[in-house]
């Protein structure tokens, strides 16, 4: 019998951070593979911030904007985990409620390709709100640009 040895989080988070690499590099088949293959490992009750994280960067490598949307809906569903009671207990809550206004905004422009319109502006206004909690200039303000942008593209439509 095979004994699945579990990775330490640390090797978990270098190895989503090495898949991240490869998608910014331009390689999603390739990164893609590779969170398939940590999402096998982790489970659907793995660590909610490593679930989190990873299926957020899945939904990137999707072809098809119904499979994006699934994973990015994970994602929300394991970040949700971390902001409900057990929020104050887990070292990474803050990590997820910054992450947070990226989520849905993820969310909005999947139901946007999907025709959902009315699903997007709800996600559109949460992660509005979310993003509200985030610092000035760097990460805080790229993606409240990326809201900004987004909600042009749905008042072009």
């Amino acid at each position: 019998m095979v004994e699945r040895q579990e990775a330490s989080p640390d090797a978990v988070t270098t190895r989503i951070g090495q898949a991240v690499m490869l998608l910014h590099g331009g390689d999603r088949e390739e990164a893609r593979n590779r969170f398939g293959a940590l999402w096998s490992e982790i489970g659907e009750d793995g660590d909610a911030l490593h679930r989190c994280t990873l299926a957020h960067y899945m939904a990137d490598t999707q072809d098809d904007p119904g499979d994006e949307l699934a994973w990015d809906l994970r994602a929300l569903t394991a970040a949700e985990e971390l902001s409900g009671e057990r929020a104050a207990e887990h070292r990474d809550a803050v990590a997820v409620r910054s992450f947070s206004p990226s989520l849905h905004l993820s969310l909005a422009a999947d139901y946007l390709k999907l025709q959902r319109p009315e699903a997007a502006r709800i996600h559109l206004h949460r992660a509005r709100a979310a993003a509200d909690g985030l610092a000035d200039g760097g990460h805080g303000g790229g993606v409240r640009a990326a809201i900004d942008r987004l909600e042009l593209r749905m008042r072009q439509r």
